[in-house]
């Protein structure tokens, strides 16, 4: 007789919101906005409820930003644009995890604006 154990997800939304919230480490340490929930999301998808679709769209948001940001550079010699989408990117990335922990605390699904699928 086989085990359903392995099949059974837990309901965590506490995890939910640590792994949008831990993007905000870039903010703290310069690094970590990605790698943090790219393990969380690595190591826990098979077992809490929500967390595959939730890591997918935090890793798809994060990896968006790095294109945005990169994308960004060269627009700086363009009338300064590059200067204002920087702003506009560091806002968005700052208001985004804490916009989207809420809602995973009320167990909805979260919503990053201008994501690239990159995770499907």
């Amino acid at each position: 007789m086989e085990s359903n154990y392995h099949t059974l997800k837990r309901t965590d939304n506490q995890l939910l919101v640590i792994t949008h919230l831990t993007q905000l480490l870039t903010y703290i340490t310069g690094f970590g906005g990605l790698i943090v929930p790219l393990v969380i999301w690595a190591s826990q998808k098979d077992r809490v409820e929500g967390l595959d679709e939730h890591g997918k769209a935090i890793l798809n948001f994060q990896l968006s930003v790095i294109v945005y940001c990169i994308l960004s550079i060269p627009l700086i010699f363009v009338f300064g644009l590059g200067i204002l989408t920087f702003i506009l990117i560091g806002i968005l990335a700052f208001v985004m995890p804490i916009v989207n922990a809420i809602k995973a605390s009320n167990g909805e699904l979260p919503s990053y604006p201008l994501s690239l699928n990159f995770v499907s």
